[in-house]
């Protein structure tokens, strides 16, 4: 579980800037361009991992049908609807809305992949999205004020990541972590290059400021190409709810960020978020961990 906890914290601080980095990409480029750049750069990088790792990938083994569902519904689709979003809503409204995403990983998988909930589980989840609401001060009659369809594309968003995780475990298993990071995030540049050519293929010439490069290497190479490969990770070895966990420390990360290059302050609201949030996430793995543990020990008595 050590290799787990330390993927979920260095995962959560890559993400923790995204949102950052995607409002200052909208300041030059449409969302499906922005998707575009992000999900190449992030692609190339693993194609270069690949090459130096001198893994071989064998495109027989590859399932098309699932690595395109997962490219779709984990990458191109929630990537698109979020840079949509952040052009109406706060970026704290934005964070708050991900965060259901642990919820929309549980219900999927209770609903359409028959997985059992446990109430420690449950209750893990319902902490840790308390946590996030006291850590971001974000109240919910602030929705009034906001865009409606801005919060419909983050719920959409967090949908996705839902199916995307169950979809890359139930499928995706047999494939490295590099394999499936790589031809997912290739399957969503070709998506959104589709879509660029026919809505605004201007975009596809790169010619952006200094300020766009920078922001681009902080999406697309550290958080698509890097992160990925440890959310993957967290998906084959904890399973999807343990991974989407990550959407609840995102927004600790951003402040903690904030706090050290911005010198913003951190308040004792802030603290006592963060004490939620981290008491959700250990119930929550505790009890993905003892029923795997569980599964262990009855396997061997079968042996």
């Amino acid at each position: 579980m050590g290799k787990l906890y330390s993927a979920l914290l260095l995962l959560s601080a890559i993400w923790g800037t995204s949102f950052l980095f995607i409002k200052l990409l909208l300041t030059e480029i449409s969302p499906i361009g922005l998707v575009f750049w992000r999900c190449l750069f992030g692609a190339v990088t693993l194609l270069i991992i690949i090459l130096l790792k001198r893994e071989k990938i064998s495109l027989g083994t590859i399932p098309f049908v699932p690595v395109f569902s997962v490219g779709l519904f984990n990458n191109a689709l929630p990537f698109m609807l979020i840079s949509y979003s952040e052009l109406t809503i706060t970026s704290s409204l934005a964070s708050i809305i991900n965060a259901t995403t642990p919820i929309c990983t549980v219900l999927i998988g209770f609903f359409f992949f028959s997985q059992k909930l446990h109430k420690g589980q449950w209750l893990g989840i319902i902490i840790g999205f308390i946590g996030i609401v006291i850590l971001v001060d974000f109240r919910f009659t602030d929705l009034m004020n906001q865009n409606a369809a801005g919060i419909a594309g983050m719920i959409g968003a967090a949908l996705c990541y839902g199916l995307g995780a169950q979809l890359s475990k139930r499928y995706l298993q047999r494939m490295s972590v590099t394999s499936i990071s790589f031809s997912t995030l290739a399957t969503a540049s070709f998506i959104t290059f589709i879509l660029l050519l026919f809505t605004n293929p201007s975009e596809l010439v790169f010619s952006y400021s200094s300020t766009f490069v920078f922001s681009l290497i902080g999406l697309g190479i550290l958080g698509s190409g890097f992160a990925y490969l440890l959310y993957y990770f967290m998906v084959k070895e904890g399973g999807p709810e343990f991974a989407s966990i990550v959407t609840y420390i995102v927004p600790g990360m951003a402040i903690m960020w904030g706090y050290v290059l911005l010198e913003e302050a951190v308040t004792g609201r802030m603290v006592f978020g963060l004490v939620f949030i981290l008491a959700g996430i250990y119930l929550a793995s505790r009890v993905k961990k003892s029923s795997s543990s569980r599964a262990v020990t009855l396997e061997k008595h079968i042996q």
